[in-house]
């Protein structure tokens, strides 16, 4: 597994994994981390409630670590005043009642047989205790009846089943509390401080060093292009070379960076491709013309994802598809199910290429099985021609020479970030500019702890 330098994300582990990185640290006993997690489980309920002081608490304790964090919490929140109630898994009864807040530390990552939960009476919060008791970590399948917590407390790392499955509608607001035992590790969820190096100003740039060939654009979708080139543009794209399918109007000159070009114009010094936005489901074999022998990174959106154009991407790693649900069902030719990080793997192993699962979690997968996950999205970008601005960000993240796994995670991060400073009204065209100013803020300020949807506790 590996660690990108500088990298912060909030790792994802494997059970297995997670107990590899735990091994270490508790050659001597559990205690020391038992200790900080239980504390960690305690301060959440804490602010759950508002205080401590004479509130009711149920910590449901199993027989393993799960329950033992779930009794440190308990000792922790009576000390400061709160009635506590600790009720052993084996006896547990049908329904609990008369609490303010019902800790679930039944079972962790460990589940290995149907759980069912006691019923918790309507207005009782509940807080999970690593994963919700009940589901398996490593699928997110549910295992028996679980709680639906009102907030999860990952421990250490995150598990897969916070985010993939059935479970995921268990969970609830989902925090993390690092314990500093995992080292190196490939899969993640990026932060905000993952994006210091997303564009680096250099002296010795130019106009050429950055440029970004875009291929979008139709007389009847001339928007799509214009987004494209602005969104390439606040990513970073020195310059953008336009090539549409079609003559368009010329007010789709958006920007002075902005070169109008066709097929007889091309400049091999563009260092990276953005196709599909925009083209017609016409222009299959428009775009495979162009593409064929292109030998730069690349990102195929929108028309682009048509069966003909997509194998021009097999095998190859700097190239990214970036299909949303429909078209994922498309290219794959079954509807996508539960599993969305077993199938975005596996589209990506099969192609040979980067594969963009657009949606509420976006899910980036390399060839070699590595997931980025990308939280920052808000309804806010469920607006046409959104994507269209994501997909030239990409592009203008490659031209500056990105890996495609880190081109489409970051770009996907900023893109999420700043619908989210725009809110649910705004339309697409207002995106570039928020991400320029979500950039420029970042870069003017220190590295701080925003954790997207995720509270580092």
């Amino acid at each position: 597994m590996l660690r990108l330098p500088g990298s912060v994300m909030i790792p994802i582990l494997s059970v297995e994994a997670m107990r590899r990185s735990e091994a270490p640290f508790v050659v001597n006993g559990p205690d020391a981390l038992i200790r900080e997690a239980g504390t960690a489980v305690a301060q959440v309920a804490r602010e759950m409630m508002g205080s401590c002081y004479a509130r009711r608490v149920a910590v449901v304790a199993g027989p393993g670590s799960n329950g033992a964090d779930g009794r440190v919490a308990a000792a922790w929140l009576k000390f400061r005043g709160a009635r506590v109630d600790i009720i052993n898994v084996a006896g547990q009864p049908l329904e609990l009642r008369g609490y303010d807040l019902v800790i679930d530390a039944a079972f962790g990552v460990g589940c290995s047989r149907p759980y069912v939960a006691p019923n918790v009476a309507t207005g009782v919060k509940v807080l999970a205790v690593d994963v919700p008791s009940g589901v398996n970590a490593d699928t997110g399948e549910l295992c028996g009846a679980p709680l639906r917590a009102d907030v999860t407390l990952a421990i250490g790392a995150l598990k897969f089943c916070h985010l993939n499955g059935a479970s995921t509608s268990y969970v609830g607001e989902l925090r993390y509390v690092d314990l500093g035992v995992v080292g190196e590790f490939s899969d993640g969820v990026l932060e905000d401080r993952d994006l210091q190096s997303f564009v680096v100003v250099d002296e010795s740039d130019h106009k050429w060093k950055h440029a970004l060939h875009v291929l979008a654009g139709s007389p009847t979708m001339a928007g799509a292009a214009q987004l494209v080139c602005l969104g390439a543009m606040s990513a970073g794209a020195s310059m953008v070379r336009l090539e549409s399918h079609g003559e368009l109007t010329s007010d789709v000159a958006v920007s002075p960076e902005v070169v109008r070009v066709d097929d007889s114009t091309k400049d091999s010094r563009s260092k990276a491709f953005v196709a599909g936005p925009g083209v017609g489901t016409d222009a299959a074999a428009w775009l495979i013309e162009r593409l064929k022998e292109v030998d730069r990174p690349a990102v195929l959106d929108a028309d682009a994802l048509s069966t003909s154009v997509v194998d021009l991407a097999r095998g190859r790693h700097d190239w990214v598809l970036t299909p949303h649900e429909g078209e994922f069902a498309r290219l794959t030719g079954s509807e996508l199910g539960e599993d969305r990080i077993g199938a975005v793997r596996a589209l990506s192993r099969e192609m040979g290429c980067v594969v963009l699962l657009k949606g509420p979690n976006t899910l980036v997968a390399s060839p070699a099985g590595t997931l980025r996950v990308v939280r920052s999205g808000t309804p806010a970008l469920a607006t046409a021609g959104s994507g269209d601005v994501l997909s030239g960000m990409i592009g203008g993240a490659l031209s500056r020479g990105h890996d495609t796994l880190e081109a489409a995670s970051m770009a996907s991060h900023v893109h999420g970030r700043a619908g989210g400073r725009l809110g649910i009204y705004a339309g697409a065209s207002s995106l570039p500019r928020e991400v320029t100013a979500f950039l420029s803020e970042r870069a003017s300020s220190r590295p701080h702890q925003s954790r997207g949807h995720i509270v580092t506790v």
